[in-house]
């Protein structure tokens, strides 16, 4: 059974050599030779890193006479964009805890700073 978009999409990702090549899409449709320079593997490693990017539609290959350039689908990446969101929602409201209770902090400590002490000298 194959895995839903985002697991497939976030599967994909895990590697750093395809979310370069990705990266490297980005800039516009290139060969996999282009793609394989900056690496130290092989035109096969290469391949099998486009094939995972293939299978989760993240990469196409076109045709153009004797050039197949790779080409990036960025679309599979919304799915990621959206479930990513919804934590940095999360994120943000526990940031915005932390920012509140740390001022409390801050304000009790100048409080307590600013009484004067109490002096338990007996006069004389």
């Amino acid at each position: 059974m194959p895995p839903d978009p985002l697991s497939a999409t976030l599967s994909a990702l895990a590697h750093p050599t395809r979310r370069e090549i990705l990266a490297r899409l980005a800039t516009g449709d290139v060969s996999v030779t282009e793609l394989a320079e900056p690496h130290e593997m092989s035109l096969a490693a290469i391949s099998k890193h486009l094939k995972v990017l293939e299978g989760a539609g993240l990469v196409s290959r076109g045709k153009d006479a004797q050039w197949r350039p790779c080409h990036l689908e960025a679309s599979p990446l919304s799915a990621v964009l959206t479930w990513v969101e919804d934590y940095r929602c999360f994120w943000e409201r526990n940031a915005d805890s932390l920012a509140d209770y740390l001022t409390t902090m801050q304000h009790a400590s100048a409080r307590k700073k600013s009484k004067p002490r109490n002096s338990k000298r007996k006069a004389p």
